[in-house]
């Protein structure tokens, strides 16, 4: 279907990216704080301005669109185009009429897919995934997302989990409480969220550098590595293993021919994927083969221009 315009919407925790999109172009965009604690519905009104200005910056016509795309930053059923289940982020979606809300505010067709998976289309279609049929996805930031797309389609099930919720398979036994409820997920034991308990646990970690710190990002932690701090080493290394056990069971899971790592984490892509493609080499079972492991060429593009495959099959 060449020329397929979306209007697109990309909701995260803190923000929700608003854009244009027409075939593999971003036409024009705009950002919208959205804390994800107060709810979705007081946001509905903000994104139906922001993506009316975007349609006039773009001088795009609002007829000329094919749907109204969102990434949401939770477990969705794609088929009944509705939220399923949230994390502590716009928990009030759940209980919401989204596509109701959106044709009713557009005139047009209204389509939903986790994020994760959505930025797995935009990298299979325009990025590092492309030419492949099997791919997995791992998005490491303030949580850690997942995606896994088959011959050439994202994996879908029945409850919509299959392939969505790889940052939630446990990989260290009895490990961390997560917030989903389960213990050791790999979210827990690798994310952003996490971090502070994380160094902390660490040898000498309550008297380390960031020891007084109640949420630090990845950069904060490099930062401390670099001036020596041996709890911070430590804790990227806990990370480390994490997220190369992580990736070894995605591959077993879903045998893909490549797996693509995005998220704010991989600002520091040079420390830490070729880490992680080590431990595949050495432990991953793909007889006569070693999977690459590629960073996101589309950043944080990625799921806003996965709205455009997404409408190919969907419409």
């Amino acid at each position: 279907m060449p020329g397929l315009t979306a209007l697109a919407i990309d909701l995260g925790g803190s923000h929700a990216a608003c854009a244009v999109v027409r075939d593999g172009t971003i036409l024009a965009s705009r950002s919208v704080p959205a804390d994800g604690t107060s709810g979705m519905a007081g946001l509905l009104p903000a994104l139906k301005e922001t993506l009316f200005e975007v349609l006039r910056t773009a001088q795009i016509n609002r007829a000329e669109c094919s749907a109204v795309v969102l990434a949401f930053c939770g477990i969705v059923s794609a088929r009944e185009k509705r939220v399923l289940a949230t994390n502590a982020k716009f928990n009030d979606a759940t209980r919401l009429d989204l596509e109701g809300w959106f044709k009713q505010a557009f005139g047009l067709p209204f389509l939903i897919e986790n994020d994760a998976r959505l930025a797995l289309l935009g990298e299979h279609s325009f990025g590092a995934a492309r030419g492949t049929q099997d791919a997995v996805m791992v998005t490491l930031g303030s949580g850690i997302g997942g995606a896994a797309l088959l011959d050439g389609r994202l994996l879908q099930s029945k409850h919509g989990l299959a392939g969505t919720i790889g940052g939630h398979m446990p990989v260290v036994l009895g490990g961390r409480l997560c917030s989903c409820g389960n213990r050791g997920c790999a979210e827990a034991e690798g994310s952003t969220v996490f971090l502070p308990e994380i160094y902390r646990q660490q040898h000498g970690g309550a008297e380390g550098m960031l020891s007084n710190r109640k949420t630090m990002g990845f950069a904060e932690l490099f930062a401390a590595i670099e001036a020596g701090d041996k709890p911070a080493i430590a804790a990227l290394e806990h990370c480390l293993r994490v997220w190369s056990a992580l990736t070894v069971a995605l591959i077993h899971a879903y045998d893909p021919e490549v797996v693509v790592f995005g998220g704010s984490v991989l600002k520091r892509e040079a420390e830490i994927l070729p880490r992680l493609q080590e431990h595949v080499a050495a432990h991953a079972w793909t007889p006569g083969r070693t999977v690459p492991l590629r960073p996101a060429a589309l950043g944080s593009d990625a799921a806003l221009l996965g709205a455009i495959p997404l409408m190919e099959y969907s419409l």
